[in-house]
């Protein structure tokens, strides 16, 4: 009988989120693939799990993948984690995934925590509609991407360093305008999360100003959603 594949989601940054579980299961499985053994590593030791590691990232992920598979068809279950939220969201994941749907080895995804989630409802702009983008391409296709994202009518979510910040915001406020309502919250669930609203110009003139520190979530309000509210009240009333 062939094993399972966990994707076991990790905290993205405060330990006591991690799920009982999560625990649960990175303690029963025979291996757990980690993106870094020694970031992973410090999370094992925080929950006093003992089970063996084995490094699975978007360097070796294609070579990794099919002794991994022999052993849940072995009968093995394995477990996989990044170094924080969910696999396979802006992490290693996917092609996993993929292969053990094709070779017929049954995948469980646990529930649990993701930085775009909690980004997107505290930013106060419309969570019922979004796109979630991750990151931009760095070169080729980034400025036709922005240009496609900056007409779309749903709030958009973007995952960027904070080394690139205020780049990125210099670049959309020039596709979406620089009055386009929109966040950048950073640190979610550590000890200095902070999330800045204002628009994209305004952003744009703060990042540039002031370097910014940790993983960052930029939202973006969609393309006439604050001007079809509008319309939308006048209709009503």
């Amino acid at each position: 009988m062939s094993g399972k594949l966990y994707i076991v989601p990790t905290p993205v940054g405060n330990l006591s989120d991690m799920t009982p579980r999560a625990i649960e299961v990175l303690r029963n499985v025979s291996l757990v693939l980690a993106e870094d053994t020694r970031t992973s590593g410090v999370l094992m030791r925080h929950f006093d799990i003992a089970t063996p590691m084995s490094s699975h990232h978007k360097f070796n992920e294609h070579e990794s993948i099919e002794p991994v598979l022999m052993r849940l068809e072995g009968g093995e279950d394995i477990a996989l984690v990044s170094d924080a939220g969910t696999p396979g969201i802006s992490d290693p994941g996917f092609l996993l995934s993929r292969e053990c749907r094709r070779r017929g080895s049954e995948v469980v995804t646990l529930p649990g925590a993701t930085a775009f989630v909690p980004a997107l409802v505290s930013s106060g702009l419309p969570c019922d509609r979004f796109i979630f983008e991750g990151f931009l391409p760095q070169k080729k296709g980034r400025a036709t991407r922005i240009a496609e994202l900056a007409e779309s009518d749903r709030t958009f979510i973007i995952y960027e360093s904070p080394l690139r910040v205020a780049r990125t915001l210099s670049e959309l406020a020039v596709a979406c305008g620089e009055e386009r309502p929109a966040a950048v919250a950073r640190e979610i669930s550590k000890i200095h999360e902070t999330v800045h609203r204002d628009t994209l110009g305004a952003l744009r003139d703060y990042f540039t100003a002031n370097q910014a520190r940790g993983e960052i979530v930029i939202i973006i309000e969609g393309k006439d959603r604050e001007r079809s509210k509008v319309h939308r009240n006048k209709y009503r009333s």
